[in-house]
């Protein structure tokens, strides 16, 4: 038994008729089950992307009897798509790792490291922290 952790179904809503992606959907718990996947709806998140101005309220989505949680924005493949596409998320996620980075290596300067230890951390995890 596996988990589909990363499963993603991507669904096209076109003139408010969304009963070919509630069909998808409906489906996916079966597919996990024929290829030995378990889906975890509690873990299954939505994001609906609509430029409409005025989009209407849209029943929530279910998974085997669970209701899937709608989100503002989400990580998916290291990237963070947020409902609006735009890169608000994305970039606040970036600076907020950068100022750690930079506070680690000011918590190494300020208790004396010699510079070719704080050369090596900087190498480690900040230009190479896929490595780790």
């Amino acid at each position: 038994l596996k988990f589909a952790d990363d499963t993603t179904l991507i669904g096209l809503i076109q003139d408010a008729e969304e009963s070919v992606y509630r069909q998808e959907v409906s489906q996916l718990p079966s597919w996990c089950r024929r290829n030995n996947f378990e889906i975890n709806a509690l873990k299954t998140v939505e994001l609906i992307v609509d430029f409409r101005r005025a989009p209407p309220p849209l029943t929530p989505l279910t998974i085997n009897n669970t209701t899937v949680t709608s989100m503002e924005y989400f990580k998916f493949l290291g990237a963070i798509l947020s409902k609006d596409l735009k890169w608000g998320a994305a970039i606040d996620s970036t600076v907020i790792k950068a100022q750690q980075m930079i506070y680690f290596l000011w918590q190494l300067r300020k208790h004396n490291l010699p510079q070719a230890m704080m050369v090596q951390f900087y190498m480690a995890i900040v230009v190479c922290p896929h490595l780790l």
